[in-house]
């Protein structure tokens, strides 16, 4: 058997493991668990971490404000440093909408040790803590909610005894490259997080999405949040970490009513994104680098390059091999599409796609070792990520 038929036959060895024995990752159907109403609606203080949001904020505060929710909530905004005049954008929002209650307050910069959205956050904790709310939602400023979300969230989290409620938002899919780049995006992170496997108790898979999380305040105090996590880059998997460590029960899915209204129209745009944070994701090890680089190569690019290379040479085992891997790993894109209400023929594009996160994995080490660390809205954190034990998505 030539070389090429046995990288293709161990990526198909590793297509049918991700296929059916990572939880089913590929499956699109976790979302809010059953769940019914209480007899008493607890209180809810959502809080809001935005630097330079004032574009965005039109599209989703307005969606908070109006929340139909029958217990007592109220909206903490923490304007973190804005240039935009993002705090006078709120304010006026809430004047001109009404609805929920609105504070809007700054922390001023973050001291040494702490990110700039989780000190942000931790001033809106302090904030909310004086109305001794039973629950915290935890939003960014760019989500959109329906108006009933944070009633589904808090009967689904008094239901099912969770600790921690998060959803994924559905994150905006209009460019050429979000259509390429998004749906691949949550299709790695729940390879990497199999959302079946968080909610189950005593598993060690914990992750959330930033976004969206709805967090008892006695699991916060019990976890020390924010203050455990106060370094962490990559926040969301940090903060669901320190709960699920501390004895919490917690739960991740898609979202079907909540949304992100943040465009990513070019390239450059997704770039950023996903670079800040991914070398961060690696603890700013080489080695894991290495073996992220490898492991994207042999089970992502590998199968069409040994499809086309077998089917040159006349290889049928590399060709065969190769076809199957292909074939696999697009099926189990397909549901995300579907999810995504995009075109199926952009499943067989995958590999492409998953060529990109490398070159972006590649860059954000680069962009480390040039001193910028990880960079946004004018922050840079040199610090690593040490909350996160976990490998990146990218290296699946």
């Amino acid at each position: 058997m030539s070389a090429v038929a046995l990288t293709a036959t161990g990526s198909l060895a590793a297509w049918l493991w991700l296929l059916l024995g990572q939880g089913f990752f590929w499956r699109t159907d976790v979302r809010l668990p059953p769940r019914g109403e209480p007899s008493r609606w607890p209180s809810v203080c959502v809080v809001v971490p935005a630097r330079d949001e004032a574009a965005v904020l039109p599209d989703s505060l307005p969606s908070l404000l109006s929340q139909d929710y029958p217990g007592r909530a109220e909206i903490f905004l923490v304007d973190d440093g804005s240039s935009d005049g993002t705090g006078e954008v709120a304010r006026a929002l809430a004047e001109r909408h009404g609805g929920l209650p609105l504070t809007v307050g700054s922390p001023g910069e973050p001291p040494p040790g702490w990110t700039g959205k989780l000190w942000a956050v931790r001033h809106g904790i302090g904030l909310a803590r004086a109305r001794e709310p039973e629950y915290l939602l935890l939003t960014d400023a760019d989500i959109a909610h329906e108006p009933d979300s944070l009633r589904g969230l808090v009967a689904a989290a008094g239901t099912g005894g969770f600790d921690l409620v998060s959803q994924m938002a559905r994150l905006r899919v209009v460019s050429v490259w979000e259509r390429l780049v998004v749906p691949a995006f949550v299709y790695f992170f729940a390879q990497l997080y199999p959302f079946r496997w968080i909610a189950r108790q005593g598993s060690r898979t914990a992750a959330a999405a930033g976004g969206c999380v709805l967090l008892r305040a006695d699991a916060a105090e019990r976890a020390r949040i924010p203050d455990a996590i106060r370094h962490a880059v990559i926040d969301d998997v940090a903060l669901a970490r320190a709960v699920k460590r501390s004895g919490g029960h917690i739960w991740l899915g898609l979202a079907e009513r909540v949304d992100s209204v943040r465009p990513y129209p070019r390239l450059g745009d997704l770039w950023r994104m996903v670079s800040r944070s991914a070398y961060a994701q690696l603890r700013h090890n080489p080695l894991l680098l290495v073996g992220t680089v490898a492991g994207l190569a042999l089970v992502y690019l590998a199968p069409p390059v040994a499809l086309l290379a077998g089917l040159a040479a006349g290889d049928a085992a590399a060709a065969t091999a190769g076809g199957l891997a292909w074939l696999v790993m697009t099926a189990t894109y397909l549901p995300m599409l579907r999810y995504y209400r995009q075109p199926f023929w952009l499943a067989p594009l995958l590999p492409g796609t998953a060529f990109l996160y490398l070159l972006m994995t590649v860059d954000s080490a680069v962009q480390h070792y040039r001193g910028r660390g990880a960079q946004w809205k004018g922050r840079t954190y040199a610090r690593p990520d040490t909350t996160s034990s976990a490998p990146s998505p990218e290296q699946h």
